[in-house]
């Protein structure tokens, strides 16, 4: 095996940490600070130097493609035969070669099963995305929680269903799961843990097999991955951990760096490494990422940019539709400037935010790709389709959408208590329900409605090369050269669902993920109309005092405003609905600012559609008459 290899193009911390060939070595590693090729290389050492063999080698992480890019780059470097896998496939390895595998099989997905118990759920709850059941059972199961202690243990947890029912619901799972006799991912690793704990010869066995082991992602380990691990080291010290607290964003799965953190502590004679030289990005995307670097706490890290100098990062606070034009427009300068459209990211807190983008983008004829599955593609899209089949020839587009999302459970003022997906399908019904109002235009049928929305959203507008589309939890990881970060607001990052300190603290690392994405070209937005995240104020780019301009805006003072905001008001009552529904502030000031004085008039106000027209036309212009 060639040494020079191993060493090449090391900086010195890297270097200390590929020497440093025995355990136990606790390696902190920043954002772009190439954590991969440094335990690479050390395991790679750890073979040259003669201190394990290769096939004596554990190296875990979480997902197969970094399980395949490491044997990849280790097979590179001469070390062929080290194990290097992802927790589950290790644990299920050990118990097939123990002769302890599962007999029937693991299911590829909870939903499988989910389908079924959900559907004993009473009505409100019976559209919830089984998505949102299936995480909130691994949360459960990653901290060793069965139905009989869930409840206990998820006192004050914002869940997508009551204790009561998700209790029900965990318990129904775990019923039907046996009956099929499967087991899941988490159920491999408690099927090692039992065996390792109660089988002396299979501990023995194991430690005879493997003398080191590396973990990668530490910071990503929860309680039923930290307790195998335990096991297969058994009070052994020979181990390597990587990882980044300041990327810790996985909590809603268990998700904790706390087991990174007291590393030293628990072994005090550990070699502790600092990567902190980026190879990612400009210096002035790192001087960004470094101001938000204290306030999250944690191993103290401070990035040093290798590459040399870029543009400054640009924010910009815009009204609502200008900051999706903004975005669209700065693209096509890239693009013109000769980046590569697949090089360029737009990131958002959930999926709801996708649809808007893709509208755009469309319009624009700029290709992109959806990481998570674009608007049309999900599950609000599928089953509103679904429901509509037989009346594909009716041109009452309007009433006909607005039916449906409410027998799929659509609330136009949703519980902000509920799980993420659920909530994403509440927007994506909302969203329907508005797009139809604004397309019915008596003529339009019903077929003509989803063929208007596929040349606006479907598979066909989406380019594997695109612009990438895609949420801050999927982004890590990646890298682009340039990144957009829109809509950074209260409620919006962090999200409204955030209440908690250690909920506020994730949100802020969720933004220090977004910004180290970017290697030279970060652009920050939010809107004039909302007011500014919190994590801008503390970067400095925002006023802690600033209101949404909706608050201060001089509109708001005339008589035709605030005649129009008390016809809204009693409008909303009367029909059960949010003021917003009825129309969004800015429909209000653009008529209060045209002050339209017929009907025809009033259709050229931007937010005014057909259906819009018809329903509230008259008593719009006999609102601002009266003013």
């Amino acid at each position: 095996m060639d040494s020079e290899r191993i060493f090449a193009g090391l900086n010195p911390e890297q270097r200390r940490a590929v020497e440093a060939v025995r355990g136990p070595v606790c390696i902190l590693a920043g954002a772009g600070s190439g954590k991969t090729t440094t335990i690479t290389r050390r395991i790679a050492n750890q073979v040259a130097t003669g201190a394990f063999r290769a096939e004596s080698l554990l190296a875990v992480t979480f997902t197969d493609k970094a399980a395949g890019e490491m044997r990849s780059r280790l097979e590179a470097l001469g070390a062929t035969g080290v194990r290097a896998r992802t927790f589950h496939a290790a644990a299920l390895g050990q118990l097939h070669a123990l002769g302890a595998a599962p007999p029937g099989g693991i299911l590829p997905s909870k939903a499988i099963v989910l389908t079924n118990v959900a559907r004993g759920l009473p009505k409100p709850y019976r559209f919830r995305p089984v998505g949102d059941l299936a995480t909130e059972i691994e949360w459960a199961k990653n901290r060793r929680l069965t139905p009989a202690t869930y409840t206990e243990a998820a006192m004050g947890r914002r869940a997508p269903l009551p204790p009561d029912l998700m209790v029900g619901v965990f318990q129904g799972y775990e019923r039907r799961k046996a009956a099929l006799g499967k087991v899941d991912f988490e159920d491999v690793l408690e099927l090692a843990i039992r065996l390792f704990a109660e089988d002396e010869a299979a501990r023995k066995r194991f430690h005879r097999t493997i003398g080191a082991i590396t973990v990668d992602e530490y910071q990503d380990v929860n309680l039923l991955q930290q307790t195998l691990l335990d096991l297969w080291l058994g009070g052994r010290d020979e181990l390597c951990v990587v990882g980044d607290d300041h990327q810790a964003i996985y909590s809603f799965t268990g998700a904790t760096p706390a087991h990174l953190l007291g590393m030293p502590e628990r072994y005090p004679h550990a070699t502790v490494v600092r990567l902190e030289e980026n190879y990612r990005s400009s210096p002035q995307v790192l001087e960004l990422a470094n101001r938000l670097a204290p306030r999250l706490g944690g191993a103290e890290k401070a990035l040093r940019a290798v590459l040399p100098d870029g543009p400054e990062p640009t924010v910009e606070a815009l009204d609502g539709p200008e900051e999706t034009r903004f975005v669209v427009e700065r693209v096509r300068e890239l693009a013109a400037e000769g980046v590569a459209l697949g090089e360029i990211a737009v990131l958002y807190r959930t999926n709801a935010r996708s649809a808007g983008f893709e509208q755009a983008f469309t319009e624009a004829g700029i290709p992109y790709q959806v990481r998570e599955g674009g608007f049309l593609l999900r599950q609000a899209a599928r089953r509103l389709r679904a429901r509509l089949r037989d009346a594909s020839g009716s041109t009452a587009v309007a009433a006909s959408v607005r039916a449906a999302a409410e027998e799929e459970g659509w609330v136009p003022a949703p519980e902000k208590e509920l799980g993420e997906q659920e909530l994403v399908r509440q927007a994506d019904l909302a969203q329907f329900v508005d797009l139809a109002e604004r397309l019915d235009d008596g003529v339009r049928t019903i077929a003509g409605f989803w063929a208007e929305l596929e040349e606006r959203f479907g598979p066909d507008s989406v380019a594997d090369r695109g612009v990438q589309l895609l949420t801050y939890h999927r982004a890590k990881g990646l890298e682009f050269e340039a990144v957009f970060l829109p809509r950074l607001e209260e409620k919006e990052l962090p999200i409204r669902q955030a209440k908690s300190d250690g909920e506020i603290d994730e949100e802020r690392r969720l933004l220090y993920v977004g910004i180290t994405r970017a290697k030279r070209r970060l652009y920050l937005s939010r809107s004039v109309d909302a007011k500014p995240s919190r994590f801008l104020v503390e970067l400095g780019l925002a006023d802690e005092r600033a209101t949404p301009r909706r608050e201060r805006t001089p509109l708001e003072d005339t008589p035709e405003v605030r005649a129009l905001r008390r016809w809204r008001l009693e409008r909303a009552k009367a029909d059960g609905v949010p003021a917003y529904v009825v129309f969004h502030d800015s429909t209000l000031a653009a008529i209060a600012a045209q002050r339209p004085s017929s009907r025809h008039e009033l259709a050229e106000v931007p937010g005014i559609g057909p259906t819009k027209l018809e329903r509230y036309g008259d008593a719009v212009i006999a609102a601002l008459h009266a003013a």
